[in-house]
């Protein structure tokens, strides 16, 4: 019988991509940024929108979107004086609906 410690092993770095994943389950670990993650991916919202939606005040929607946007896991576009937010790291978004997926269903973004 071959256990384990018989086969060969290669070392494994710890270089990209173990730290960019280190950080994108950093990003998850939080669940207001779930839930803000959950609401936008179904299409782009601005903060009103998302406040509404999570029932989380406009500072913490607003604090959560910046550390979002500064891990450039989402983007946004002005119009006039509203920013609207969209999802744009797709890696990051497609464990979300596994993870969830015996607890709380969420669609998988489109």
């Amino acid at each position: 019988m071959t256990t384990p410690s018989d086969q060969a092993t290669t070392p494994i770095s710890d270089e990209p991509p173990f730290e960019r994943w280190a950080d994108r389950f950093r990003l998850l670990s939080d669940p207001s940024r779930l839930r803000i993650l959950s609401v936008i991916c179904q299409g782009e919202r601005n903060v009103t929108e998302i406040c509404g939606l999570t029932g989380l005040s406009q500072a913490n929607v607003s604090k959560h979107l910046q550390l979002l946007k500064a891990a450039e896991a989402v983007a946004c576009r002005r119009v006039g004086i509203c920013r609207y937010y969209r999802i744009i790291d797709d890696d990051l978004w497609a464990l979300c609906p596994q993870s969830f997926a015996n607890t709380h269903p969420i669609k998988p973004c489109p």
